[in-house]
């Protein structure tokens, strides 16, 4: 008999973006392996965007659970000005944080008022309208996925009334996320969110992370189970016979593009290359899909790139996909602060599946640098790496004249989504095997 989970979760199609991919992935695979997914999600929540091409991605007949949610998103559009605006919580930065006074008030009130974050007053209408649903409805295990990590205050309470056990799955970090030290906590807010942090970690049954360098930080919040199951890839995304390569010299970047990834270095290199070869300038292309710091476009535009710079908003992920596979380089960056060492954003996978040169930036000793060697999609750049990056451009650019750039060949299989769904499964299956023993 199949195993019935429960998965809390914000991000849910037609909810496009990041947040969305990973668990609509295990959700289509969980039936393979003996997994009955039961989803429970907000009726009305606040998107970044939406795409409704995911849609066909969720099993037929799998049931889907919502209850309305409640966002103090309203007045703080009314107060900022960006009424009829949605949301984008990523564009938390550095440079927000040092904005107008408006914007300082806005981002004190949002940090420090709506904890852990603005989804909060969806925790105790989700914990009553769960405790009722399983009154009536069997489950095995609970999974909730953050952030937001008010999905993760939802399990622990209904995890606790009803002794069904829990994982706890983290996308990103909590309080060792890159963006944290920017949010204006007070120092007490700051101990709040910890001790939140803690609760969550300590009491699930296992804690799920994404990465190697999250799993070390996550150790020490004393977990009774801390399992890494990455992101990863769907074969069936990339199963297009008809994607042939771009004519030009694409550099091609998909997603957030955040101001702290910002690999300035890359158009200084650019610029000196469009002047120093004739038909460089004619060939090149930087195409930016999704949703870009506006400071990042001024910059490329600034460095005599605006002719090359093509645009685009969000786009539906079979578009997004097609893009990848054509490029001729893939760009991917991490970011300028420590703590971005933890992240592996789930843009990497996809990019591996395309078997396109990744060019990326960041710290060498990072996960995403790590994961590039051995996957041997690409290859990882410092900020100042400015010889480096400039060699090996050139010799890019002279392949891509001459034989053209070839796809790469190393081992991804192990980053398949249907590979990581076996994983779960596995993990699910031994803590319910230990709490009936």
């Amino acid at each position: 008999m199949s195993k019935r989970v429960l998965i809390i979760t914000y991000y849910w199609p037609p909810s496009g973006g990041s947040g969305v991919q990973r668990w609509l992935k295990f959700v289509k695979y969980f039936r393979d392996f003996g997994i009955e997914p039961v989803v429970y999600t907000p009726q009305n929540p606040e998107f970044m965007a939406f795409d409704e091409s995911l849609i066909k991605d969720i099993p037929e007949n799998v049931q889907v659970i919502k209850s309305p949610i409640r966002e103090p998103y309203n007045l703080y559009k009314i107060f900022t000005g960006k009424k009829g605006e949605s949301i984008k919580p990523g564009f938390i930065s550095k440079k927000e944080s040092h904005g107008s006074l408006k914007e300082n008030i806005s981002l004190f009130i949002r940090s420090n008022f709506f904890i852990p974050d603005p989804k909060f007053l969806w925790i105790s209408p989700s914990v009553k309208f769960l405790n009722k649903f399983l009154k009536t409805n069997k489950i095995d295990l609970i999974i909730s996925t953050g952030p937001p990590h008010s999905m993760h205050l939802i399990a622990r309470k209904v995890s606790k009334y009803s002794d069904i056990p829990w994982i706890a799955d983290f996308r990103d970090p909590w309080t060792g996320m890159y963006n944290f030290k920017y949010l204006k906590y007070t120092s007490i807010v700051t101990k709040i969110h910890k001790a939140l942090e803690k609760k969550v970690v300590s009491y699930s049954d296992a804690t799920v992370v994404v990465t190697r360098q999250m799993s070390k930080e996550f150790l020490e919040l004393g977990p009774k189970r801390l399992e890494v199951i990455s992101n990863g890839y769907d074969e069936n995304d990339f199963s297009f016979v008809d994607c042939p390569r771009d004519d030009k010299f694409t550099l091609t970047y998909t997603g957030l593009f955040y101001n702290d990834r910002n690999p300035s270095i890359l158009w200084r290199v650019l610029r000196e290359l469009k002047a120093e070869f004739p038909d460089f300038g004619k060939d090149l292309v930087i195409k930016l899909i999704g949703n870009i710091d506006p400071s990042i476009i001024e910059e490329i535009n600034n460095s005599d790139l605006a002719s090359n710079l093509f645009i685009h908003g969000y786009m539906q992920h079979d578009e997004i996909i097609r893009h990848q596979k054509s490029a001729q380089i893939l760009l991917l960056s991490s970011g300028r602060e420590p703590e971005s060492k933890a992240i592996l954003t789930g843009k990497f996978f996809e990019y591996l599946a395309a078997r396109r040169p990744i060019l990326s930036f960041g710290y060498k000793d990072g996960d995403l640098a790590e994961a590039i060697v051995a996957t041997e999609s690409g290859v990882s750049f410092e900020y100042d790496q400015k010889d480096e990056l400039k060699n090996w451009l050139i010799d890019k650019y002279n392949e891509y004249k001459t034989t053209g750039i070839n796809d790469t060949t190393g081992r991804i299989d192990i980053f398949s989504r249907r590979y990581l769904c076996g994983l779960y499964s596995d993990l699910i299956n031994s803590i319910l095997s230990n709490k009936t023993k």
